[in-house]
Protein backbone atom coordinates (compact mmCIF):
# COMPACT_ATOMS: atom_id res chain seq x y z
CA UNK A 1 0.00 0.00 0.00
CA UNK A 2 1.04 3.36 -0.84
CA UNK A 3 0.82 4.95 2.77
CA UNK A 4 3.32 2.54 3.73
CA UNK A 5 6.22 3.16 1.69
CA UNK A 6 6.02 7.11 2.01
CA UNK A 7 8.53 6.58 4.70
CA UNK A 8 10.59 4.05 3.17
CA UNK A 9 10.28 5.79 -0.55
CA UNK A 10 13.98 6.38 -2.10
CA UNK A 11 14.86 9.92 -3.22
CA UNK A 12 14.25 10.81 -6.74
CA UNK A 13 15.89 13.94 -8.35
CA UNK A 14 13.95 16.56 -10.85
CA UNK A 15 15.62 14.81 -14.01
CA UNK A 16 14.17 11.11 -13.05
CA UNK A 17 10.82 12.23 -12.01
CA UNK A 18 10.70 14.21 -15.49
CA UNK A 19 12.18 10.69 -16.91
CA UNK A 20 9.14 8.67 -15.18
CA UNK A 21 6.57 11.08 -16.64
CA UNK A 22 7.59 10.60 -19.85
CA UNK A 23 8.00 6.93 -19.44
CA UNK A 24 5.03 6.74 -18.34
CA UNK A 25 3.27 8.03 -21.43
CA UNK A 26 5.19 6.07 -23.53
CA UNK A 27 4.54 2.90 -21.71
CA UNK A 28 0.61 2.90 -21.26
CA UNK A 29 -0.54 0.29 -19.17
CA UNK A 30 -1.18 -2.24 -22.18
CA UNK A 31 2.45 -2.33 -22.41
CA UNK A 32 3.93 -5.80 -21.86
CA UNK A 33 6.30 -5.34 -18.88
CA UNK A 34 5.69 -1.46 -18.10
CA UNK A 35 7.02 -1.43 -15.20
CA UNK A 36 10.38 -2.96 -16.36
CA UNK A 37 10.41 -0.70 -19.20
CA UNK A 38 9.62 2.17 -17.02
CA UNK A 39 12.02 1.66 -14.90
CA UNK A 40 14.78 1.29 -17.59
CA UNK A 41 13.41 4.26 -18.87
CA UNK A 42 14.04 6.55 -15.53
CA UNK A 43 17.29 4.26 -14.88
CA UNK A 44 19.18 3.89 -11.35
CA UNK A 45 15.06 2.81 -9.91
CA UNK A 46 14.44 -0.91 -9.32
CA UNK A 47 10.65 -2.01 -10.78
CA UNK A 48 9.52 -1.98 -7.62
CA UNK A 49 10.84 1.70 -6.66
CA UNK A 50 8.62 2.81 -9.81
CA UNK A 51 5.63 0.76 -9.12
CA UNK A 52 5.60 2.69 -5.43
CA UNK A 53 6.39 5.89 -7.18
CA UNK A 54 3.54 5.44 -9.49
CA UNK A 55 1.31 4.35 -6.36
CA UNK A 56 2.55 7.17 -4.69
CA UNK A 57 1.58 9.80 -7.66
CA UNK A 58 -1.79 8.34 -8.22
CA UNK A 59 -2.62 8.67 -4.28
CA UNK A 60 -1.59 12.49 -4.55
CA UNK A 61 -4.01 12.66 -7.55
CA UNK A 62 -6.94 11.09 -6.34
CA UNK A 63 -6.17 13.16 -2.98
CA UNK A 64 -5.72 16.71 -4.89
CA UNK A 65 -9.38 15.93 -7.46
CA UNK A 66 -11.64 14.48 -3.92
CA UNK A 67 -10.34 17.53 -2.57
CA UNK A 68 -8.21 16.58 0.30
CA UNK A 69 -5.44 18.84 -0.10
CA UNK A 70 -5.99 22.44 -0.78
CA UNK A 71 -5.57 24.62 -3.75
CA UNK A 72 -2.55 27.40 -3.11
CA UNK A 73 -4.44 31.04 -2.58
CA UNK A 74 -2.73 32.78 -5.04
CA UNK A 75 -2.68 36.77 -4.46
CA UNK A 76 -3.39 38.62 -8.18
CA UNK A 77 -2.28 42.22 -8.64
CA UNK A 78 -3.43 43.90 -11.63
CA UNK A 79 -0.48 45.92 -11.63
CA UNK A 80 1.81 42.92 -11.73
CA UNK A 81 3.73 42.99 -14.98
CA UNK A 82 3.93 39.01 -14.09
CA UNK A 83 0.03 38.00 -13.06
CA UNK A 84 -2.26 36.44 -15.98
CA UNK A 85 -4.07 39.39 -17.35
CA UNK A 86 -0.82 41.27 -18.48
CA UNK A 87 0.61 37.76 -19.62
CA UNK A 88 -2.81 37.31 -21.86
CA UNK A 89 -2.50 40.71 -23.75
CA UNK A 90 1.59 40.09 -24.16
CA UNK A 91 0.29 36.57 -25.66
CA UNK A 92 -2.43 38.49 -27.69
CA UNK A 93 0.24 41.07 -28.88
CA UNK A 94 2.80 38.76 -30.18
CA UNK A 95 0.20 36.27 -31.37
CA UNK A 96 0.97 35.90 -35.54
CA UNK A 97 -2.03 34.78 -37.43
Amino acid sequence: MASNSRSSRSTWTFQQNKMFERALAVYDEDTPDRWRNVANAVGGKSVEEVKRHYDILVEDLISIETGRVPLPNYKTHESNSRGIKDFNARLVKNLKI
